[in-house]
């Protein structure tokens, strides 16, 4: 049993989650880790497996939204922190979204952004309760929760 459940708020298309289990994996922390369908295609697709096929893609889209922000705010409801990753790649829509609803639901948020994104994520970052730059950082600042 983990002593503590971390959401992972973030893009699905890239290895970031992976690459901060190993992160964690250096201090030794007992985390659960937990966050949004990471099979892209499941995670699209959702609405439609559960009620049929939608008249259009818009349809499509908001059947499999609904889904998946079910599943989002159960686990994030159970989880003690979330770690909000904006990498500089993909457009993070989601991420700002579920970032919003934990500092709304009181969750402890740790913000983790590259330098390049300081000016656009600044009323977030002010929100957070902790900011840090890379992965690395997150993994040491959620160690220290620890000592």
């Amino acid at each position: 049993m983990s002593d503590i459940t971390i959401y992972l708020a973030g893009e699905i298309h890239s290895d970031w989650r992976d690459r901060f289990r190993t992160e964690l994996d250096r201090y030794e922390v007992d985390v659960e880790l937990v966050g949004p369908q990471e099979v892209h295609d499941r995670s699209d697709a959702v609405g439609e497996d559960i009620l049929g096929p939608q008249p259009d893609a818009r349809y499509r889209d908001l059947m499999g939204a609904g889904v998946n922000t079910l599943r989002t705010r159960v686990l994030m409801q159970r989880a003690d922190m979330v770690v909000a990753y904006f990498g500089e790649k993909y457009r993070q829509w989601n991420t700002a979204a579920d970032a919003g609803a934990a500092v709304a639901s009181g969750l402890p948020l740790l913000l983790v952004r590259p330098p390049e994104l300081v000016h656009a994520l600044k009323e977030l970052d002010a929100l957070a309760t902790f900011t840090v730059e890379d992965l690395g950082q997150a993994a040491a600042a959620v160690a220290y929760v620890f000592e």
